[in-house]
Protein backbone atom coordinates (compact mmCIF):
# COMPACT_ATOMS: atom_id res chain seq x y z
CA UNK A 1 0.00 0.00 0.00
CA UNK A 2 1.22 3.55 -0.78
CA UNK A 3 2.63 5.50 2.12
CA UNK A 4 0.21 7.83 3.88
CA UNK A 5 0.94 11.54 3.71
CA UNK A 6 0.12 14.81 5.49
CA UNK A 7 -0.38 18.21 3.89
CA UNK A 8 2.53 20.59 4.19
CA UNK A 9 0.18 23.31 5.44
CA UNK A 10 -0.94 21.16 8.36
CA UNK A 11 2.66 20.31 9.25
CA UNK A 12 3.73 23.95 8.91
CA UNK A 13 0.96 25.04 11.27
CA UNK A 14 2.27 22.64 13.90
CA UNK A 15 5.82 23.88 13.42
CA UNK A 16 4.73 27.52 13.74
CA UNK A 17 2.93 26.78 17.02
CA UNK A 18 6.00 25.03 18.40
CA UNK A 19 8.17 28.00 17.40
CA UNK A 20 5.80 30.38 19.21
CA UNK A 21 6.25 28.22 22.29
CA UNK A 22 10.05 28.52 22.16
CA UNK A 23 11.27 25.77 19.84
CA UNK A 24 13.85 26.68 17.21
CA UNK A 25 12.76 26.10 13.63
CA UNK A 26 16.13 24.68 12.57
CA UNK A 27 16.18 22.28 15.52
CA UNK A 28 12.67 21.08 14.71
CA UNK A 29 13.69 20.40 11.11
CA UNK A 30 16.90 18.64 12.12
CA UNK A 31 15.31 16.41 14.74
CA UNK A 32 12.25 15.48 12.66
CA UNK A 33 13.97 15.18 9.29
CA UNK A 34 11.42 17.55 7.72
CA UNK A 35 13.05 19.97 5.29
CA UNK A 36 11.80 23.53 5.71
CA UNK A 37 11.52 23.99 1.93
CA UNK A 38 9.10 21.04 1.79
CA UNK A 39 6.61 23.14 3.79
CA UNK A 40 6.64 26.17 1.46
CA UNK A 41 3.72 24.99 -0.68
CA UNK A 42 0.69 24.49 1.55
CA UNK A 43 -0.79 21.88 -0.79
CA UNK A 44 2.32 19.72 -1.12
CA UNK A 45 2.73 16.56 0.96
CA UNK A 46 5.15 15.05 3.45
CA UNK A 47 5.21 11.42 4.64
CA UNK A 48 2.97 10.61 7.61
CA UNK A 49 6.02 9.26 9.44
CA UNK A 50 7.70 12.66 9.06
CA UNK A 51 4.67 14.36 10.63
CA UNK A 52 4.81 11.92 13.57
CA UNK A 53 8.49 12.75 14.02
CA UNK A 54 7.74 16.48 13.81
CA UNK A 55 4.99 16.22 16.43
CA UNK A 56 7.25 14.41 18.87
CA UNK A 57 10.16 16.77 18.25
CA UNK A 58 7.85 19.75 18.69
CA UNK A 59 6.47 18.47 22.00
CA UNK A 60 9.99 17.98 23.34
CA UNK A 61 11.55 21.20 22.07
CA UNK A 62 8.55 23.37 22.99
CA UNK A 63 8.33 21.74 26.42
CA UNK A 64 4.61 21.10 25.95
CA UNK A 65 3.43 17.48 26.30
CA UNK A 66 -0.13 18.60 25.39
CA UNK A 67 0.99 20.35 22.19
CA UNK A 68 -1.34 18.29 19.97
CA UNK A 69 -4.33 19.35 22.06
CA UNK A 70 -3.20 22.95 21.94
CA UNK A 71 -2.73 22.74 18.16
CA UNK A 72 -6.34 21.66 17.69
CA UNK A 73 -7.53 24.28 20.17
CA UNK A 74 -5.70 27.33 18.84
CA UNK A 75 -4.94 26.88 15.14
CA UNK A 76 -7.73 27.72 12.72
CA UNK A 77 -7.83 24.83 10.22
CA UNK A 78 -9.04 27.31 7.58
CA UNK A 79 -5.57 28.89 7.69
CA UNK A 80 -3.72 25.64 7.03
CA UNK A 81 -6.11 23.69 4.77
CA UNK A 82 -8.90 24.28 2.26
CA UNK A 83 -10.95 21.83 4.33
CA UNK A 84 -11.47 24.49 6.99
CA UNK A 85 -12.76 27.00 4.44
CA UNK A 86 -15.20 24.44 3.03
CA UNK A 87 -16.50 23.82 6.55
CA UNK A 88 -17.12 27.54 7.03
CA UNK A 89 -18.99 27.70 3.72
CA UNK A 90 -21.25 24.74 4.60
CA UNK A 91 -24.90 25.40 5.43
CA UNK A 92 -24.91 23.41 8.68
CA UNK A 93 -22.93 20.91 10.71
CA UNK A 94 -24.47 17.98 8.87
CA UNK A 95 -23.11 19.23 5.55
CA UNK A 96 -19.78 20.17 7.13
CA UNK A 97 -19.48 16.65 8.56
CA UNK A 98 -20.03 15.13 5.11
CA UNK A 99 -17.39 17.44 3.61
CA UNK A 100 -15.01 16.60 6.45
CA UNK A 101 -15.08 12.92 5.52
CA UNK A 102 -14.73 13.66 1.82
CA UNK A 103 -11.76 15.99 2.12
CA UNK A 104 -9.97 15.01 5.34
CA UNK A 105 -7.33 13.10 3.30
CA UNK A 106 -6.20 16.51 2.03
CA UNK A 107 -5.13 17.22 5.61
CA UNK A 108 -3.94 13.77 6.68
CA UNK A 109 -4.36 10.33 5.13
CA UNK A 110 -5.24 7.49 7.49
CA UNK A 111 -6.13 3.82 7.19
CA UNK A 112 -9.63 3.38 8.59
CA UNK A 113 -11.67 0.46 9.86
CA UNK A 114 -13.27 -1.52 7.01
CA UNK A 115 -11.71 0.93 4.54
CA UNK A 116 -14.60 3.36 5.19
CA UNK A 117 -14.88 6.97 6.32
CA UNK A 118 -12.62 8.13 9.09
CA UNK A 119 -15.33 9.94 11.08
CA UNK A 120 -18.65 8.20 11.65
CA UNK A 121 -21.90 9.02 13.41
CA UNK A 122 -22.93 6.22 15.77
CA UNK A 123 -25.86 6.06 18.16
CA UNK A 124 -26.35 4.27 21.46
CA UNK A 125 -28.49 4.76 24.55
CA UNK A 126 -26.42 7.82 25.51
CA UNK A 127 -27.03 9.62 22.20
CA UNK A 128 -25.01 10.27 19.05
CA UNK A 129 -21.25 9.96 18.86
CA UNK A 130 -18.70 11.24 16.36
CA UNK A 131 -16.29 8.31 16.23
CA UNK A 132 -12.76 8.42 14.82
CA UNK A 133 -12.46 5.03 13.08
CA UNK A 134 -8.80 5.13 12.08
CA UNK A 135 -6.83 1.94 12.64
CA UNK A 136 -4.32 1.61 15.49
CA UNK A 137 -5.05 5.04 17.01
CA UNK A 138 -2.98 4.40 20.13
CA UNK A 139 0.21 4.27 18.06
CA UNK A 140 -0.17 8.03 17.54
CA UNK A 141 -2.80 9.38 19.96
CA UNK A 142 -1.68 12.93 19.22
CA UNK A 143 -3.68 12.78 16.00
CA UNK A 144 -6.82 11.98 17.98
CA UNK A 145 -6.03 14.80 20.40
CA UNK A 146 -5.62 17.45 17.69
CA UNK A 147 -8.62 16.22 15.67
CA UNK A 148 -11.02 16.19 18.62
CA UNK A 149 -9.77 19.55 19.89
CA UNK A 150 -10.36 21.00 16.41
CA UNK A 151 -13.85 19.47 16.09
CA UNK A 152 -14.88 20.83 19.49
CA UNK A 153 -13.09 24.20 19.50
CA UNK A 154 -13.55 25.38 15.89
CA UNK A 155 -17.31 26.09 16.29
CA UNK A 156 -16.55 28.26 19.35
CA UNK A 157 -14.97 30.86 17.10
CA UNK A 158 -18.50 31.69 15.95
CA UNK A 159 -20.85 30.27 18.59
CA UNK A 160 -20.34 29.35 22.26
CA UNK A 161 -23.07 26.69 22.16
CA UNK A 162 -21.56 23.53 23.71
CA UNK A 163 -20.55 20.74 21.32
CA UNK A 164 -19.48 17.84 23.53
CA UNK A 165 -21.34 16.12 26.35
CA UNK A 166 -18.53 13.60 26.89
CA UNK A 167 -15.31 12.45 25.22
CA UNK A 168 -14.07 8.84 25.21
CA UNK A 169 -10.48 7.97 24.27
CA UNK A 170 -8.89 4.56 23.78
CA UNK A 171 -5.42 5.59 24.96
CA UNK A 172 -4.33 5.81 28.58
CA UNK A 173 -4.33 9.05 30.56
CA UNK A 174 -1.11 10.81 29.45
CA UNK A 175 -0.96 12.81 32.67
CA UNK A 176 -2.67 16.06 31.68
CA UNK A 177 -6.34 15.23 32.13
CA UNK A 178 -7.08 18.77 33.32
CA UNK A 179 -6.02 20.14 29.92
CA UNK A 180 -8.36 17.73 28.14
CA UNK A 181 -11.32 18.77 30.26
CA UNK A 182 -10.46 22.48 30.03
CA UNK A 183 -10.34 22.33 26.24
CA UNK A 184 -13.21 19.90 25.66
CA UNK A 185 -15.42 21.35 28.44
CA UNK A 186 -16.75 17.85 28.98
CA UNK A 187 -15.94 14.76 31.07
CA UNK A 188 -13.17 12.61 29.57
CA UNK A 189 -12.86 8.81 29.83
CA UNK A 190 -9.49 7.22 29.02
CA UNK A 191 -9.00 3.56 28.10
CA UNK A 192 -12.46 3.51 26.47
CA UNK A 193 -13.68 1.16 23.75
CA UNK A 194 -13.73 3.93 21.09
CA UNK A 195 -12.43 7.36 20.28
CA UNK A 196 -15.64 9.32 20.27
CA UNK A 197 -17.30 12.64 21.06
CA UNK A 198 -20.83 12.45 22.47
CA UNK A 199 -22.47 15.47 20.85
CA UNK A 200 -25.55 17.45 21.82
CA UNK A 201 -28.71 16.33 20.04
CA UNK A 202 -29.09 19.41 17.83
CA UNK A 203 -25.46 19.42 16.72
CA UNK A 204 -26.07 18.20 13.16
CA UNK A 205 -28.70 20.90 12.50
CA UNK A 206 -26.69 23.85 13.75
CA UNK A 207 -26.25 26.50 11.08
CA UNK A 208 -22.81 27.60 9.86
CA UNK A 209 -22.69 29.52 6.53
CA UNK A 210 -19.92 31.90 7.65
CA UNK A 211 -18.80 32.26 4.02
CA UNK A 212 -21.05 33.01 1.02
CA UNK A 213 -22.64 29.96 -0.58
CA UNK A 214 -20.94 30.92 -3.84
CA UNK A 215 -17.60 30.22 -2.14
CA UNK A 216 -18.68 26.66 -1.36
CA UNK A 217 -18.77 25.71 -5.05
CA UNK A 218 -15.43 27.36 -5.84
CA UNK A 219 -13.70 25.80 -2.85
CA UNK A 220 -15.18 22.36 -3.54
CA UNK A 221 -13.99 22.48 -7.14
CA UNK A 222 -10.45 23.29 -5.99
CA UNK A 223 -10.57 20.61 -3.28
CA UNK A 224 -11.77 18.02 -5.79
CA UNK A 225 -8.79 18.83 -8.01
CA UNK A 226 -6.42 18.46 -5.06
CA UNK A 227 -8.08 15.19 -4.09
CA UNK A 228 -7.76 13.85 -7.63
CA UNK A 229 -4.10 14.84 -7.69
CA UNK A 230 -3.55 13.06 -4.38
CA UNK A 231 -5.29 9.93 -5.64
CA UNK A 232 -3.29 10.01 -8.88
CA UNK A 233 -0.03 10.22 -6.96
CA UNK A 234 -0.81 6.86 -5.37
CA UNK A 235 -1.01 5.06 -8.73
CA UNK A 236 1.91 4.12 -10.95
CA UNK A 237 0.19 5.94 -13.78
CA UNK A 238 -0.05 9.11 -11.72
CA UNK A 239 3.61 8.89 -10.75
CA UNK A 240 4.60 8.36 -14.38
CA UNK A 241 2.62 11.44 -15.42
CA UNK A 242 4.30 13.42 -12.65
CA UNK A 243 7.72 12.47 -14.03
CA UNK A 244 6.70 13.12 -17.64
CA UNK A 245 5.21 16.59 -17.15
CA UNK A 246 8.51 18.51 -16.72
CA UNK A 247 10.42 16.54 -19.39
CA UNK A 248 7.90 16.31 -22.24
CA UNK A 249 9.35 19.36 -24.00
CA UNK A 250 12.83 17.80 -24.09
CA UNK A 251 11.73 15.17 -26.58
CA UNK A 252 13.28 12.46 -24.38
CA UNK A 253 10.19 11.16 -22.62
CA UNK A 254 11.28 7.55 -22.90
CA UNK A 255 10.22 4.67 -20.69
CA UNK A 256 13.85 4.05 -19.74
CA UNK A 257 14.31 7.63 -18.55
CA UNK A 258 11.07 7.59 -16.53
CA UNK A 259 11.97 4.24 -14.95
CA UNK A 260 15.38 5.63 -13.92
CA UNK A 261 13.79 8.67 -12.31
CA UNK A 262 11.34 6.43 -10.45
CA UNK A 263 14.25 4.24 -9.32
CA UNK A 264 12.76 1.06 -10.79
CA UNK A 265 13.68 -1.18 -13.70
CA UNK A 266 11.95 -0.89 -17.06
CA UNK A 267 10.46 -4.35 -16.50
CA UNK A 268 9.08 -3.39 -13.09
CA UNK A 269 7.51 -0.24 -14.49
CA UNK A 270 5.98 -2.26 -17.34
CA UNK A 271 4.45 -4.77 -14.88
CA UNK A 272 3.05 -2.09 -12.59
CA UNK A 273 1.41 -0.22 -15.44
CA UNK A 274 0.03 -3.46 -16.85
CA UNK A 275 -1.50 -4.24 -13.45
CA UNK A 276 -3.38 -0.92 -13.72
CA UNK A 277 -4.58 -1.78 -17.22
CA UNK A 278 -2.44 0.75 -19.10
CA UNK A 279 0.79 0.91 -21.09
CA UNK A 280 3.57 3.50 -21.02
CA UNK A 281 2.84 4.47 -24.62
CA UNK A 282 -0.84 4.93 -23.79
CA UNK A 283 -0.13 7.08 -20.72
CA UNK A 284 2.28 9.25 -22.73
CA UNK A 285 -0.18 9.63 -25.60
CA UNK A 286 -3.12 10.56 -23.35
CA UNK A 287 -1.02 13.05 -21.39
CA UNK A 288 0.08 14.75 -24.61
CA UNK A 289 -3.55 14.87 -25.78
CA UNK A 290 -4.76 16.41 -22.52
CA UNK A 291 -1.98 19.00 -22.37
CA UNK A 292 -2.37 19.95 -26.02
CA UNK A 293 -6.05 20.73 -25.47
CA UNK A 294 -5.16 22.74 -22.35
CA UNK A 295 -2.55 24.84 -24.17
CA UNK A 296 -4.66 25.45 -27.27
CA UNK A 297 -7.81 26.30 -25.34
CA UNK A 298 -5.82 28.80 -23.30
CA UNK A 299 -4.68 30.49 -26.55
CA UNK A 300 -1.50 31.77 -24.87
CA UNK A 301 0.83 29.74 -27.08
CA UNK A 302 0.88 29.05 -30.80
CA UNK A 303 0.23 25.69 -32.43
CA UNK A 304 3.95 25.21 -33.07
CA UNK A 305 4.78 26.13 -29.46
CA UNK A 306 2.16 23.65 -28.27
CA UNK A 307 3.77 20.94 -30.40
CA UNK A 308 7.12 21.67 -28.73
CA UNK A 309 5.67 21.74 -25.21
CA UNK A 310 4.07 18.30 -25.57
CA UNK A 311 7.22 16.75 -27.05
CA UNK A 312 6.89 16.91 -30.84
CA UNK A 313 9.90 18.26 -32.73
CA UNK A 314 7.96 18.14 -35.99
CA UNK A 315 4.74 20.26 -36.12
CA UNK A 316 3.40 18.03 -38.90
CA UNK A 317 3.72 14.97 -36.65
CA UNK A 318 1.90 16.88 -33.90
CA UNK A 319 -0.88 17.83 -36.33
CA UNK A 320 -1.33 14.19 -37.36
CA UNK A 321 -1.46 13.08 -33.71
CA UNK A 322 -3.93 15.83 -32.86
CA UNK A 323 -6.21 14.83 -35.73
CA UNK A 324 -6.10 11.24 -34.44
CA UNK A 325 -7.09 12.46 -30.97
CA UNK A 326 -9.84 14.89 -31.95
CA UNK A 327 -10.77 14.38 -35.58
CA UNK A 328 -9.58 17.85 -36.60
CA UNK A 329 -6.30 19.73 -36.93
CA UNK A 330 -4.99 22.03 -34.15
CA UNK A 331 -5.65 25.11 -36.28
CA UNK A 332 -9.19 23.97 -37.09
CA UNK A 333 -9.92 23.45 -33.42
CA UNK A 334 -8.51 26.84 -32.46
CA UNK A 335 -10.49 28.58 -35.23
CA UNK A 336 -13.66 26.82 -34.07
CA UNK A 337 -12.96 27.90 -30.49
CA UNK A 338 -12.55 31.53 -31.55
CA UNK A 339 -15.91 31.44 -33.36
CA UNK A 340 -17.57 29.96 -30.26
CA UNK A 341 -16.09 32.67 -28.04
CA UNK A 342 -17.20 35.47 -30.36
CA UNK A 343 -20.70 34.02 -30.59
CA UNK A 344 -20.95 33.77 -26.81
CA UNK A 345 -19.77 37.36 -26.42
CA UNK A 346 -22.24 38.82 -28.95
Amino acid sequence: MAESTVSAGFARGLMELAVKKGARRAALAERSGVRLEDLDDQDSRIPFASYVALMRAAKALAGDPALALHYGETVDIAKVSILGLIGQASENMSEAFAQLNRYVPLVVETENADGGDRFRMMGDRDGFWIVDARNDPNEFPELTESAFAQLICAPRRFDETPVAKAVHLTHADPGYRDEYERIFRAPVVFGADKNGILVHGDWMQRRIAHLPRYAFGILSERADALLQSLENSKSTRGRVEGVLMPILHTGDASMDRVARQMAVSRQTLFRRLKAEGVTFAGVLDELRHRLALHYLNGRKVSVNETAYLVGFSDPAAFSRAFKRWTGCSPRQMRASKLVEDRTAAS
